[in-house]
């Protein structure tokens, strides 16, 4: 069923580019420098090619929504690396602690001439 949808999706997909490169100009981008009438003035007459923009827009739209459901219920709940069947390294290290021990976030004591070197821990 899932291939049925993506197929006519495809081919409304085609077929509305196709209606919309066959309909007229309306002479310049958004109407301007064009004349009378455009889509900055007022409404112009419908069209059958407009009214078929229309239809194959919604059916568009609906296939879309139906494609996303399908991939919604097909989805299940886990990512890549469970489907791989390895389990990541952080799953077999054992547990450490998220921050550091006291000690370690005092700054040094004002007589320590010691130079701050970073632990690789």
């Amino acid at each position: 069923m899932e291939n049925v949808v993506l197929i006519v999706h495809l081919i409304l997909a085609l077929s509305l580019i196709a209606v919309v490169l066959m309909q007229r100009s309306e002479g310049g981008g958004l109407g301007m420098g064009g004349g009378g009438g455009g889509a900055m003035s007022g409404r112009a007459a419908a069209t059958a090619l407009g009214k078929v923009t229309w239809l194959l827009a919604i059916a568009f739209i609906c296939t879309s929504i139906t494609l996303t459901i399908f991939a919604a219920e097909n989805a299940s709940g886990s990512s890549v690396v469970d489907r791989l069947g390895v389990t990541p390294p952080a799953l077999n290290e054992p547990a450490s602690p998220a921050v550091p021990e006291g000690d370690l976030l005092l700054p040094p004591a004002p007589g320590d001439n010691a130079p701050l070197v970073p632990t690789a821990d």
